[in-house]
């Protein structure tokens, strides 16, 4: 046999620690190859040309950022191994099990050398953008230097790329895998990774349609007023009807009174452009439709209808992007979530290890730290990694048990948690696998925006649910309330059971204990806007709100109009009371900080809530069910709609709505396929054809409350479908504002794909076959032990942070930094985790 292959020995390839500067880089590369060449050789061209090898087609993903299984990278101090047959990434210790298993033993080892270039100071930003020229900057900057070699394993043969002796089989898989574009890195740049731009706008949909009246309005070049209230400085200009109006108002006090889209929803015209930011090179234009800052196109000829000369016009006023950096670097709410100002203790080791940003999704970041500080969550994967990792499917990057089990073992094995030996080591892991999976198919948790932690959870939790139908995680969660309804004409009641995995708390603005110190802020703020003034934010007064006075404003009862009572044989008004049937092993309790003004506009209230570390909610247990001296509501007995769930699949199958679907075998008397095709063909073009199904004739003595036509447009008026809005509004007994969270929480549902799957699951559910969930249930006194922090104006941007208490004592989590804690700040937080008291 011909010396061909370099055996390697028990700790196959050799390579060099990183390097600090680029000077040192060239000797690391030479120790590294001399440490090859000490050792024998013992697998022959022969031999490397019968093992089984692909060449990767444009279809095929190349996973050669990171190991399936661990955080392992081409930067880890042993690389990373990438499969010749399947393109996976392994770890060493994972390929050589792969290879043991698969047989597949040819890889491309990948090692990639890192070093600091010298540093350079970063200029302060000019635009409102992430990694852009006159954006916020990174300001380390490094080099890195790849190095490739054929390994074959077990044997840790090492062959090199560019081997002129190398079997045309192996030459072509080698070079294919190296020049490929990784899975990763197509993903990121789908996303637009790496850098975020404040100021990139897409051209309106309306610049070349949009109808201009005729009605004699001409504006000045200067001074401008609003038309409904005395403002003179962020003021819009309607480009349909000449309309100038203030804008919104800021979280931070500033800005205008909402006019400019009080008159959007009035008329519905669609564009405005902010007056003081016109000029030569253009101006801030938004698009109350789109709901976004635009461009539009045809600027100039719309301005011009209104008699103003863009050449002549010059910027006076701050544009959109530089009011919002300007708030973004602003001290307050931030400085006291991340404890600006403290010098925090680092923190390494098993449980505290940072996740990397990946782009705004410091979201998932909060919400992943908190899960895996639960009990059933380490059990579930961390306890259980060895076996989930070999009982794995093919593809274990697109596996949700699989990466959950990955991103355990990354932050709590602290195998990626020690303390840097140099600047440029690295004390984090980058979730990117656990990203693209839970995000897969969704148009918002796939993309690079910013989401409410909220949100997040509860669809990885109905992730992780379907994924494991029969043993739901988010059951530690989960609780029963009891609705109790009472006829306001008969007195008679219903009780209905629902399942919660959050405790959504309204907070009572009125219950504040400082209402004369806010109010005295209120009114120092409003003189000085009409100075045309602006407050030091430090002077800002935060309504002191009692947790206690959100637990009672849930607790109290609740009106609610236009609800069908069988009793009553009518629509009256009826009292609900909410009350808990179990309490969960975990309590999630989200404070709804974000609201809608009266005009719809978008709220974040500035309050701080005195948060109690212990909390007792056993008063609040329902007594279960009908109660002596109460009369039960009689049961509504019409007759629900029989519907043969499995034509409605071969009909969903074939592309058809739901909803029509189900009229079709309805109305067809579940007489066959055939017979609901052709209904289908004859009224697929009805204005109402995927409309929610309500059977004829009934619709009115449907027992509870029926969206009104009212809260339907409310709820459209917003951006939604006529469709999602009734759906919403079913959900949530016709409360809007609780309809709308509903849409967000239930974004993929509604935009997914119908299926046939979904069309047998809703008519089973419809017709009383669901699969109730366990919850579990013990005392009501519970520990606070987490927090999820969010700062900025509105859940589409700003920051989350997360805080822990392990050991006793508080742990700040900020993506990538672990620290210990010194001013936790409970009373800022969104989302609070209490734990039963033991």
């Amino acid at each position: 046999m011909p010396p061909t292959g370099t055996d390697c020995g028990a700790s196959c390839v050799e390579t060099a620690k990183p390097v600090i500067t680029p000077a040192a880089a060239p000797a690391a590369v030479e120790v590294a190859q001399t440490a090859v060449a000490e050792v024998t050789m013992n697998v022959s061209y022969e031999t490397l040309a019968t093992l089984a090898v692909r060449t990767p087609t444009a279809g095929d993903r190349i996973y050669k950022d990171e190991c399936a299984y661990s955080f392992t990278s081409p930067e880890s101090e042993d690389g990373l191994y990438v499969s010749l047959f399947s393109f996976l990434g392994f770890s060493k210790q994972h390929a050589l099990e792969y290879a043991a298993k698969t047989r597949h033993k040819v890889f491309l080892h990948i090692k990639r050398l890192k070093f600091k270039t010298e540093a350079k100071t970063c200029p302060s930003p000019t635009r409102l953008a992430i990694g852009l020229a006159g954006g916020f900057q990174d300001a380390k900057k490094f080099q890195y230097e790849e190095h490739v070699q054929i390994v074959v394993l077990p044997e840790c043969a090492v062959f090199n790329i560019d081997d002129p002796k190398l079997p045309e089989n192996i030459k072509r898989s080698a070079e294919g895998v190296n020049k490929a574009e990784s899975v990763f890195k197509a993903e990121e740049l789908n996303a637009t990774t790496g850098t975020w731009d404040g100021e990139l706008r897409q051209v309106s949909k309306h610049s070349e349609t949009l109808q201009q009246l005729t009605n004699g309005v001409t504006i000045p070049a200067s001074g401008w007023k609003c038309s409904r209230c005395d403002l003179r400085e962020n003021l819009w200009l309607n480009l349909t009807d000449g309309a100038i109006n203030c804008g919104r108002k800021f979280f931070d006090g500033s800005g205008g009174n909402d006019h400019a889209i009080q008159h959007y929803n009035e008329t519905k015209y669609p564009l405005a452009v902010k007056l003081g930011t016109i000029n030569h090179k253009g101006a801030d234009v938004y698009s109350y439709d789109e709901d976004d800052m635009v461009i539009d196109s045809q600027l100039e000829k719309h301005l011009g209808h209104f008699g103003i000369d863009v050449a002549a016009m010059r910027k006076t006023e701050k544009s959109m992007a530089e009011l919002e950096l300007d708030i973004n670097q602003r001290i307050g709410e931030w400085a006291a979530a991340t404890e600006e100002g403290c010098k925090l203790e680092p923190l390494y080791g098993p449980g505290y290890t940072g996740l990397i940003n990946l782009g705004n999704s410091c979201y998932m970041n909060s919400i992943v730290q908190m899960l895996f500080t639960i009990p059933s969550f380490v059990k579930r994967y961390y306890n259980e990694y060895k076996t989930i990792i070999a009982n794995c499917p093919d593809d274990p990057n697109t596996d949700l048990r699989v990466q959950m089990a990955k991103l355990s073992h990354g932050i709590l094995s602290g195998a990626y948690s020690s303390k840097p030996a140099s600047e440029i080591d690295t004390s984090a892991i980058k979730p990117q696998s656990f990203k693209n999976v839970v995000g897969k198919n969704h148009p918002e948790f796939s993309s690079k925006r910013q989401q409410d932690a909220e949100e997040y959870f509860c669809y990885l939790m109905d992730l992780l649910d379907k994924n494991d139908k029969d043993n739901p995680i988010s059951n530690v969660f989960s609780f029963n309330v009891e609705d109790r309804i009472e006829c306001g004409k008969t007195k008679r009641v219903v009780y209905k059971k629902r399942r919660e995995c959050v405790l959504r708390l309204v907070i009572p603005m009125e219950a504040a204990t400082n209402k004369a110190e806010v109010e005295a802020y209120e009114a120092k703020k409003k003189q000085a806007e009409e100075k045309k003034e602006r407050l030091d934010p430090k002077e800002m007064v935060l309504a002191k709100i009692p947790f206690e006075a959100c637990i009672a404003a849930m607790s109290v009862p609740s009106y609610i109009d236009d609800y069908f009572s069988p009793a009553a044989n009518e629509k009256v008004t009826v009292k609900q009371t909410v009350r808990f049937l179990t309490f969960p092993d975990f309590l999630l309790v989200q404070v709804k900080k974000f609201t809608f003004t009266e005009n719809w506009s978008p709220k974040k209230l500035d309050v701080s809530l005195q948060i109690p570390d212990h909390l007792d909610l056993t008063t609040l247990r329902a007594k279960g069910g009908l109660q002596p001296g109460e009369e039960a509501m009689p049961v509504d007995q019409t007759e629900k709609p029989s519907i043969d769930a499995a034509i409605v699949a071969q009909l969903v199958d074939m592309g058809f709505p739901i909803e029509g679907c189900r009229k079709a075998v309805y109305h067809t008397k579940n007489s066959g396929i055939e017979a609901a095709t052709q209904w289908v063909m004859e009224h697929m073009g009805d204005e109402d054809f995927a409309a929610p199904f309500v059977v004829p004739g009934i619709a009115s003595k449907v027992e509870g409350p029926q969206p009104s036509e009212e809260g339907i447009e409310m709820v459209m008026g917003m951006g939604f479908s006529r469709q999602h809005a009734t759906r919403a509004l079913q959900a949530t007994e016709n409360n809007v504002e609780r309809a709308i969270d509903w849409i967000f929480s239930h974004l993929k549902e509604l935009n997914a794909p119908e299926t046939a799957a979904m069309a047998t699951d809703k008519v089973a559910a419809e017709q009383g076959n669901s699969k109730e969930y366990p919850v579990t249930d013990g005392s009501g006194c519970y520990k606070l032990v987490a927090f999820v922090t969010h700062m900025g104006s509105n859940t589409s941007s700003g920051h989350y942070v997360c805080h822990l208490l392990k050991d006793g004592k508080w742990v700040i989590c900020n993506d990538d930094k672990i620290a210990r804690s010194e001013k936790p700040p409970k009373d800022l937080a969104y989302l609070y985790l209490y734990r039963r008291a033991e």
